[in-house]
C-alpha cells in the first residue's frame, strides 16, 4: 500500500510548477495546477515522516528527493498551518538527515515567522497566533514544541508553543471538563462566543499530539491529562455524550451537530482516530512507571482504549 501511496504523491507533484495538486477527478484528471497551500504542507509533512521512519531504502530515497524538490515552494506560503505542517515534515526529515543546511535553514524561517506572529497577535486573555481559532488548531503549538525540543537555542519558540497550547486547552474545556473542540461553524473569533458545533475528529486528533509533544519536552504529566481528555472526546467524553468511533465499523464519523453525530465515515475522521490512538498507546507507554495520574471523566480511559483497540485491531 505504502508504494501506491508513494505513487498517487509522485503523480500530483508538478514538477513544472514545483508544486503538489491536490484534487482529482474520479476520471483521473487533476483539477487544478497547484493546490492550497495546506495541501503543499500536508505533502511535505508526509514525504519527510517517510524519510524519518521508513525501513525502505528506496521508498526513503525517493521521498528525500522529492521533499527537497518541494521544499523551497513552502517559503512562498503565507497560511500559519501551513507553516505548522511543513515544520512538522522537517523535523521528521531531519531526524535522518540531519547535516541537511538547506532544510534546517527553512525550518529556522518558518520557526521566526510562526514566533512573531503569535507576538503580534497576543493581547491580554489571547495567548494566540491569529485574532481567530479555527481548525487544526494546536498543530500552530505541536510545530513549534516538537521543532524546538529541549534545544537552548530554541527556548523562546518552545515557550510560545507551551503557552499558546495551555490556552488553548482551557478554552476547549466545558464547564463539565471534557474536551470541547471549537466548532468549524464560526469558530472563534477574539471578543465573540465560541462556536460549539461542528466538532471535528481532526481537532481532537491534534490536541492528542500536541499534548504528547508537550509532555515529551517538559515532562510535566499534567499533558498526559490534557492528551486523554481529547481522545475521551472520540469515546463518548464530549458535550452529546456520544461516541463519535464507530465500533461497529472500526471507522469515525465525521463529527458532532447541535444534536446529532454526523454518522458520515470519511477518510479524514477514521484517519484521525486511529492515529490519535496510536499516539495515546505510545503516550500511556511512555506514562507508566510515574505516578498515576486522574482519569479524564466518570470513566477510566484504559478501559475505553481497551475496546477501541478490540474492535480497531
Amino acid at each position: 500500500m505504502s508504494t501506491r501511496y508513494a505513487s498517487f504523491v509522485d503523480h500530483a507533484f508538478n514538477r513544472e510548477q514545483g508544486k503538489f495538486r491536490n484534487f482529482m477527478s474520479y476520471d483521473r484528471r487533476w483539477l487544478e495546477e497547484v493546490g492550497s497551500e495546506d495541501s503543499q504542507a500536508r505533502a511535505l509533512w508526509a514525504l519527510g515522516t517517510c524519510v524519518g521512519h521508513t525501513q525502505r531504502r528506496e521508498i526513503r530515497a525517493w521521498a528525500a528527493e522529492l521533499f527537497m524538490q518541494a521544499l523551497p515552494g513552502i517559503v512562498e506560503t503565507t497560511s500559519p498551518r501551513a507553516w505548522a505542517f511543513a515544520l512538522l515534515g522537517i523535523k521528521e526529515y531531519l531526524h535522518r538527515l540531519r547535516g541537511d543546511r538547506g532544510a534546517a535553514n527553512i525550518q529556522s524561517v518558518l520557526v521566526a515567522r510562526l514566533v512573531s506572529l503569535y507576538e503580534e497577535a497576543k493581547k491580554p486573555g489571547w495567548n494566540w497566533f491569529e485574532d481567530i481559532v479555527s481548525y487544526d488548531n494546536a498543530r500552530l503549538a505541536q510545530a513549534l514544541i516538537t521543532t524546538a525540543g529541549t534545544e537552548p537555542e530554541l527556548a523562546a519558540a518552545r515557550e510560545v508553543g507551551l503557552d499558546s497550547l495551555r490556552w488553548l486547552t482551557e478554552a476547549q474545556r466545558a464547564e463539565r471538563g471534557h474536551f470541547r473542540p471549537i466548532g468549524s461553524n464560526g469558530f472563534y473569533r477574539r471578543g465573540e462566543a465560541r462556536a460549539r458545533f461542528d466538532q471535528q475528529p481532526l481537532e481532537a486528533h491534534a490536541t492528542v499530539s500536541a499534548c504528547s509533544a508537550a509532555f515529551q519536552v517538559t515532562g510535566d504529566r499534567a499533558w498526559i491529562f490534557e492528551a486523554r481528555r481529547a481522545f475521551a472526546w472520540f469515546l463518548g467524553q464530549n458535550d452529546l455524550d456520544a461516541t463519535v468511533y464507530n465500533p461497529d465499523s472500526g471507522g469515525c464519523r465525521d463529527g458532532l451537530h447541535v444534536d446529532r453525530v454526523n454518522l458520515n465515515e470519511g477518510a479524514e475522521s477514521t484517519l484521525a482516530f486511529l492515529s490519535a490512538l496510536v499516539e495515546i498507546q505510545a503516550l500511556e507507554a511512555r506514562a507508566i512507571g510515574i505516578d498515576e495520574i486522574p482519569e479524564s471523566g466518570e470513566r477510566g480511559l484504559s478501559t475505553l482504549l481497551n475496546a477501541a483497540n478490540q474492535t480497531a485491531t
